[in-house]
């Protein structure tokens, strides 16, 4: 894809989806500025043509885009000299957008957003779904909130990193699509670690067990992408269970703001937050494996 803006882009924080999403942004914005709070992270990008930046002052754009975990983060870069607001004024960027991408609570973000809209910074929430892999492959899925025009202008540097983009409403409706999407795999990571537990109890060989749910309706993208974990019993890295207790923990937020009782969102979130307290926090989330085997050791 080539450059259809004369904007200018950032993306800031190189983690394990903000690299690849970098990497397919370049495509179509090929001036792209990245950085990272790890400078070395900047490298590999800055060789495929990006300009690597020292702080976010010299990364601020017209159209800056976070992937960093939390709001928190995103709100550290944009005080002080170093900080997006002194860019921008710097530059003379009246009027940039920025991005979250971050899976965030749909509450604090709209709140954000309308903190930064007196400094005339647009913010859009538009959390991805789809894994690393689907930052690799630009396969992801972004639910886009926020300001209506500014999420139609971005939507061809959204498509240059998925596939599914779809604009939900205003500021925090693209939070609230991303804590309905967490719902359904914090769910199913668990559902498959009970299988799998149940299937290796029961002296069943879990890779025909895999193979079968894979091929029957008890499939999805999380068995094709992360089947083998459980087969493995190897939960490092991946998509750490901290950020699905988080993600989990903004569902409770916003359903509770709406009078709603999520019962199985509750129990997940409660399994989650046991395996945190168990120091397995760091694994990736299908190592909620260990902490439900744990679990069902100690009631015999």
């Amino acid at each position: 894809m080539t450059q259809t803006t004369s904007r200018s882009y950032a993306l800031l924080g190189l983690g394990p989806m903000g690299a690849p999403m970098a990497r397919r942004l370049l495509a179509f914005a090929p001036h792209l500025t990245v950085w990272n709070r790890t400078a070395a992270k900047t490298e590999p990008l800055a060789a495929l043509g990006a300009r690597a930046a020292m702080t976010p002052a010299e990364a601020a754009s017209d159209v800056v885009l976070t992937v960093l975990p939390d709001l928190e983060q995103v709100d550290s870069l944009l005080g002080g000299p170093d900080g997006l607001l002194a860019g921008w004024d710097a530059k003379g960027i009246s009027s940039p957008v920025l991005v979250v991408h971050g899976t965030v609570s749909p509450v604090a973000v709209a709140g954000f957003a309308e903190r930064l809209k007196a400094r005339g910074v647009t913010v859009l929430d538009a959390p991805v779904s789809g894994g690393t892999m689907g930052a690799e492959d630009g396969t992801l899925s972004i639910m886009v909130g926020g300001d209506a025009g500014a999420a139609n202008d971005l939507e061809p540097a959204f498509q240059s990193m998925g596939t599914t983009v779809r604009y939900l409403g205003p500021s925090g409706s693209g939070e609230l699509a991303k804590a309905c999407n967490q719902i359904v795999v914090a769910a199913t990571v668990t559902a498959v670690s009970e299988a799998m537990l149940l299937a290796r109890q029961g002296g069943l060989d879990v890779n025909v067990v895999l193979e079968l749910l894979r091929g029957g309706l008890a499939d999805s993208a999380v068995l094709r992408q992360k089947g083998q974990r459980w087969v493995e019993d190897n939960f490092d890295g991946g998509g750490s269970a901290n950020n699905q207790l988080k993600d989990l923990g903004f569902i409770a937020e916003v359903a509770q703001a709406r009078g709603l009782d999520l019962a199985l969102s509750g129990t997940v979130r409660d399994l989650f937050a046991d395996m945190v307290a168990q120091g397995d926090g760091a694994l990736d989330h299908t190592g909620i494996h260990r902490s439900l085997a744990r679990r069902a050791l100690s009631a015999n």
